[in-house]
Formats: structure tokens, sequence, C-alpha cells
């Protein structure tokens, strides 16, 4: 290929990838109108972001055996024709039930999606190269959730909640005109079997554990057919990875695993996600029902240091290319550390832009790791091992994501209602406290992993 037609797929996995990015976030913003129009309670409302990640969780384990089985043009160019189906159905829907359809649609074409750019990307662009590129990539993941927001909002109040679906839509069409146009089979390929039961073990693994957490962190604690759904889902992960293990063929491939590079940035990645997640969900808590501004404050708190992510995702794909992981990933590890023990240390009486200060930090480390991290985890894999590891990967980080939302919420409101005694008014900030508290034991992990385990050298182990 030239460097004409890797660009030509860049921009077009880029296009792709801003689109169904935006949509995560706008969401959010329309569901209170989709539940006012089909009568909705906040439960049933939920199933629209719920069921969608439910969804995703089944689908990412599939996408390694459909990468590797199927032309990566046409697999590519369906992923998208399933996610257009998907927006058009819940432009006109007529039901809450079709438009958990269309959810479902959206929810598989973006899965296919979001783990092919990856592994094409990995794949066509050399080794030096890498780095530079996933940050862009990265760039494109972080700078669309930011701004989708507000422009949902406009367009919601403008034109209603159905514009957000035509608009993305019509940006999915452009990139389906332009794969056909510019997209090659970059990936090799190879005949193998559909095994359906590992299929259907990872559907029940997967997805029972991102349907359990998720559940427990809206529904609380208490509600015991929620823990019956995680403890199946667990067990049959646990089923489930050691048949893979024995297989000739795989699923997916467990056995990456034991590699010791990727099996690092494994657990990086999940640390990583199980903090960002749980920052994402306390820090509107902490300006809205702590501090109790509105949301339009809330949003300008977090705002910098999203923007600020967006920024540094290029320049540390740059930096891995010339430095290697060892030092980038040590920066990420202390700046996420430092920003959660200054969210531990502050008080009632801190401004809130010091919150919002160290959540740019929080965010600039975040932009340090996230995609650095992939990369290095798969670097010196063929596109085979390429396909399985990032598919892993993207698994069990939004599982570690799922568990931070849950975990980090529940020890905020655990905590306040305990002491509510003690603390009085200041109990919900006390229970925030602690909640990061927490978090900086996890970070504190992420840095002895950066600063014992890592070497200097990029391939010390192949």
């Amino acid at each position: 290929m030239t460097n004409r037609q890797k660009m030509l797929i860049f921009i077009n996995i880029m296009i792709t990838c801003i689109a169904s990015s935006m949509l995560a976030t706008a969401l959010t913003t329309a569901l209170p109108p989709i539940m006012e129009d089909f009568g909705l309670t906040i439960a049933t409302g939920q199933w629209l972001t719920s069921g969608y990640s439910l969804a995703m969780g089944i689908m990412m384990p599939l996408t390694a055996f459909l990468i590797t089985r199927f032309p990566t043009k046409r697999l590519y160019v369906t992923a998208i024709g399933l996610f257009i189906a998907g927006l058009l159905i819940c432009v006109l829907a007529p039901s809450f039930p079709v438009m958990m359809v269309g959810r479902i649609l959206q929810a598989s074409g973006n899965g296919i999606l979001t783990s092919m750019a990856q592994v094409i990307l990995l794949t066509v662009f050399p080794e030096d190269k890498r780095g530079t590129i996933m940050g862009w990539y990265g760039l494109s993941v972080g700078a669309a959730p930011v701004i989708a927001p507000t422009l949902a909002g406009v367009l919601v109040d403008s034109f209603g909640w159905q514009m957000i679906f035509y608009i993305d839509a019509a940006i999915m069409a452009v990139s389906f005109v332009f794969a056909l146009i510019v997209f090659r089979d970059v990936l090799e390929t190879k005949k193998q079997k559909f095994d359906v039961s590992s299929f259907v073990m990872s559907a029940v693994a997967f997805g029972g554990v991102t349907l359990g957490i998720g559940n427990l962190s809206g529904q609380g604690i208490t509600n015991m057919a929620n823990w019956v759904i995680l403890a199946v889902g667990v067990i049959v992960f646990v089923v489930f990875v050691r048949r893979q293990i024995h297989l000739k063929e795989p699923f997916l491939e467990m056995r990456i695993v034991k590699d010791y590079k990727f099996a690092l940035s494994l657990a990086g990645s999940m640390l990583l996600y199980l903090v960002m997640m749980g920052s994402s969900i306390i820090m509107p808590l902490y300006v809205q029902t702590v501090m109790g501004y509105s949301a339009t404050v809330s949003g300008l708190v977090t705002l910098p240091g999203s923007l600020a992510m967006a920024v540094v995702s290029p320049f540390a794909g740059k930096i891995y290319d010339k430095l290697g992981m060892k030092k980038l990933f040590v920066a990420g590890a202390v700046c996420m550390l430092l920003s959660n023990i200054g969210m531990f240390l502050i008080t009632m009486e801190t401004s809130i832009w010091i919150a919002a200060f160290y959540n740019v930090i929080r965010c600039i480390s975040i932009g340090c790791l996230m995609m650095p991290l992939v990369t290095w985890g798969v670097s010196g894999f063929d596109s085979y091992k390429t396909a399985h590891g990032t598919a892993l990967l993207t698994s069990l980080r939004t599982i570690a994501g799922a568990v931070g939302s849950a975990v980090f919420s529940g020890i905020m409101t655990a905590v306040g209602a305990a002491s509510a005694a003690s603390y009085g008014s200041g109990a919900q900030m006390h229970g925030l406290n602690t909640a990061f508290l927490a978090m900086s034991f996890a970070t504190a992990v992420l840095l002895l992993i950066a600063v014992f385990l890592v070497k200097e050298k990029k391939e010390p182990w192949r």
C-alpha cells in the first residue's frame, strides 16, 4: 500500500470514529425527551444506554473471529451499514422495543468498527509511526464526546431528539461511500469454523458481567437478581477461558496473556479505565449534588479536562514513538495519582475550579496512557494476534470501567450515608474524599507497574 492509501483509510476511520463516539454522549442529553415521548420510566429508559453497553459487551469478543474470518473491506462496510440501519430504526421507531432493536444494531456495528479500527491502524502503519497514528485516533475518541452533549442540547431544543440520529446517519453515510472507494483488504484472513459453544459462553460471560455490574451501579447492591447475573457471568467466564486455552483454534485467543508485555498493557488499561470511569461518574455528582451547582456549571468544570485529553493524545503518541513506553507510563501514572490525592484533600470551602484543575491533570494522564498502552501491548504481534489482543483488551477494560463506575460511586454513597451523623452537611463531601482515596490506591498500583515492571526498551520480551 502507498502512503496515500494508508492516509485515506486513516481519514475514513477517523470520520467513522467521530460519528460513533459522538452518539455515545449525545444520547445522554436526548434521553429525557425520548423517555417523555415514549412514556418511559427512568428504569426503562436507561435500557437505551445499558442495553447498548450489554450488546457491546457481547459483540467485542466476537470481533476477533470476524476480523480473521472475513475480508477487511466487506466487514468494515457491513459494520457501518449495521450502524446506519440502527440509526434509521431509532429515528422511525414507533415504540420503545423497536428503538431498542436500533440501539442493539448500533452497538453491534460499533463493536466491530472499534476493534477493526485499532487492528487496521496497527497493521498498515510501520511500528515507528504507530504511536503517532494511534494518538490521532485517540484524539477523535476524546474530542467527539466533548462537543456532543452541547451540540445535542442545541439540536434537541431546536429540532427534536430525532435530529441527533439524522446527523449521525448522514456522517456515517459519507463514511460508507468513502470506505467503498478507499478501503482495501489489508488484514490476513483464514477459514475458521465458527465455535457456537464458545460464542454462547462469551455472550453469557462478558454480557453477564457487564450487565450485572451496570445494574448494581444503577439499582444498588441490595438487588439480589443482579448479584446472580454477575455470579453467572463470572463462573461462565472462568469456564470460557479454560475452554479457549485447550482449543487448537480458539474463538478468543486467551494464551496471548502469557506474553509479559501484553499482560502489563492489559493490567494497565484495566486500572486506567477503572479510575477513569469512576471519576467521570463522580465529578458531575460533586459539582451538582455536593456543591449544588447547575448542570451547565458541571459541564464547564469537566470541559477543560476533556479538551486537554484531546490535545495531549496526539503528542503522547509522538512521545511513545520517540522514547518508548516507560517514561510515558510513569508520567501518566504520577499525574493520575496527584489528581486523585488532590480530590481527596478538597473540602466544601475549596473552589470548584481547583477541582477542575485536578480534573485537567487526570485527563492529561488518560491522554498519555489510553492509546499508547494498546499500541505498546500488541506491538510485535501479527494481524491474527493483534485482532485477538485488541478484542480481549477492549472487552476487559470496558468491564473494568463498569466496575469503577459501580464501586467508586457506591463508596461515595455508602460512606456519605454512614457518616451523616458525624459530618452533617459535609457527609457527602467525606464520601467523595473517600472514593478518591480508593482511586489513589488503585492508581498507586498502576504507578508500581510502570516503575518496577516496565522496561526501557520497546521489545525486551520478544
